[in-house]
């Protein structure tokens, strides 16, 4: 370890900032939010630090560096843009005792400002000692990634109450367990609800009956995207992390899986094609029941956003009758992620002012759906689970008065590295999505935005370009 990482406190201490740019003006903001007492020197500044200077945020010393403007000062930057000037404020600094950092040179400078991941009064720092600073950029995205915006909170929750933690447990190993059960229990789910003022009570209540603090089951229904790992949230990702069970549906791709918590039980309880799909998800209910009931955080993985035609209002109706906690991260739904990777915008202000999410996968035949609406022109309509009923879209929407020669995308396996985009007309599409074998997964599009597909499509393979007549005009 060639620096000694330390935390400092700066508040109301006298610290100099040798430069007025845009750089000083970057290390000058982050000292403000540590309560510096900030002074800045430069024969000029840039609007930010003017005008922080007027309104007395900042003190101003005009002109040249002197060594005389170190005198007090705790600490020095030098972020100027000539280095000579720099290493003058570091020499100048340090003959003082005074610790200094010059911007992007770790030669001159006895202190690196790290990379900071800011959860206050949580904070994560990271140093590559001055010799990586992407590398350390880096890092703090991942890490950005796994640390809730919640955590912050929680541990300004612990802080004040920290003397009445300590009387109720006196133990250490009591202790401990407490504060697992701040992170894992519901205390730290409310603050992520922004609930501040419940989550104070919760905390409260289980120091005043310790049995409370007993880890109850719960369950996150998060929607896992259309396949692309890229595009699940943070906190879809924050939810695996911390799941003891995933439920996951079977189009969930193992890249996804793969970031999970390493330890965590994985249970596949996807639909298949010709199951009895009522009996698959009375077992879903079931098996979220019996988990969540043994205490275990469950975590119901489904493909796409689990309330776009993914059951998911019949799974937390479920969980609400039987009084197991739960919360919802949505995902992206297939619809716009497969139009994105197809180059299809769902509107357009010449071709679509709406868009229609359809399914004719519901408890009733496709005959329930409103065809006459549907075939209006001058719309989008994105069909979910369509592949097996082509035949039927394209019959039905040309019988209730959409024009045959209306552009078609079908997009199967999207946003995944097989993805494959069909282009054709309403009429043609049952028999070139045949001649290509097209199977499911695969959302279809129909509108005129479709017709652009061939165009401005940037991902995958593109099985047939557009003829030009099916091009929007």
């Amino acid at each position: 370890m060639t620096l000694f990482p330390l935390f400092a406190d700066l508040a109301g201490r006298p610290v100099l900032v040798a430069g007025g740019g845009a750089v000083a003006a970057r290390k000058v903001a982050l000292l403000l939010q540590a309560g510096a007492d900030v002074t800045v020197g430069a024969p000029q500044l840039c609007e930010e630090l003017e005008s922080q200077a007027r309104a007395g945020a900042i003190r101003r010393l005009h002109g040249v560096f002197d060594p005389q403007w170190l005198d007090g000062m705790w600490l020095a930057i030098a972020a100027t843009d000539d280095r000579a000037a720099n290493a003058r404020v570091a020499d100048a600094a340090t003959a003082r005792r005074i610790f200094a950092n010059v911007v992007d040179d770790p030669e001159l400078s006895s202190f690196q400002v790290p990379s900071i991941v800011d959860r206050s009064p949580l904070v994560v720092a990271i140093s590559s000692s001055g010799t990586a600073p992407v590398l350390a950029r880096r890092l703090r995205e991942r890490i950005e990634t796994l640390c809730d915006h919640a955590l912050g909170p929680l541990a300004g929750l612990a802080a004040r109450h920290r003397a009445r933690i300590r009387a109720a447990l006196p133990g250490m190993g009591a202790r401990r367990r407490f504060y697992d059960w701040l992170l894992d229990g519901p205390v730290f789910g409310l603050l992520r609800q922004a609930r501040p003022q419940d989550a104070e009570q919760a905390l409260l209540g289980a120091l005043a009956d310790p049995q409370q603090a007993a880890s109850p089951g719960s369950v996150v229904l998060v929607g896992a995207g259309p396949g692309d790992p890229g595009l699940l949230t943070l906190k879809a990702l924050r939810a695996l992390n911390e799941a003891d069970v995933i439920l996951y549906d079977r189009l969930v791709s193992p890249d996804i899986l793969a970031l999970a918590r390493r330890d965590a039980e994985r249970v596949c309880v996807g639909k298949r094609p010709g199951e009895n799909h009522d009996a698959t998800q009375a077992r879903i209910h079931a098996l979220l029941r019996e988990h969540a009931g043994l205490g275990r955080r469950v975590v119901r993985l489904k493909g796409g956003d689990a309330f776009i035609f993914g059951r998911g209002g019949e799974e937390l109706e479920c969980l609400r009758e039987h009084g197991i906690a739960y919360e919802v991260v949505p995902g992206i739904t297939a619809a716009l992620a497969c139009a994105a990777y197809a180059g299809v915008p769902l509107t357009h202000r010449d071709h679509s002012q709406s868009v229609h999410l359809v399914t004719a996968h519901c408890r009733e035949s496709e005959d329930t759906l409103d065809w006459q609406a549907l075939a209006s022109a001058r719309q989008t309509l994105a069909f979910y689970m369509g592949v097996s009923r082509l035949d039927t879209v394209s019959a039905k929407l040309i019988a209730h008065g959409r024009d045959a020669a209306t552009p078609c995308t079908l997009v199967e396996n999207g946003t995944r590295p097989e993805q494959r985009v069909l282009t054709a007309t309403l009429a043609d599409l049952p028999a070139r999505a045949s001649e290509h074998g097209i199977r499911a997964p695969a959302m279809l599009i129909v509108g005129e935005v479709a017709g652009l597909a061939g165009r401005l499509g940037w991902f995958g393979s593109q099985l047939e370009a557009p003829r030009p007549q099916e091009l929007p005009a």
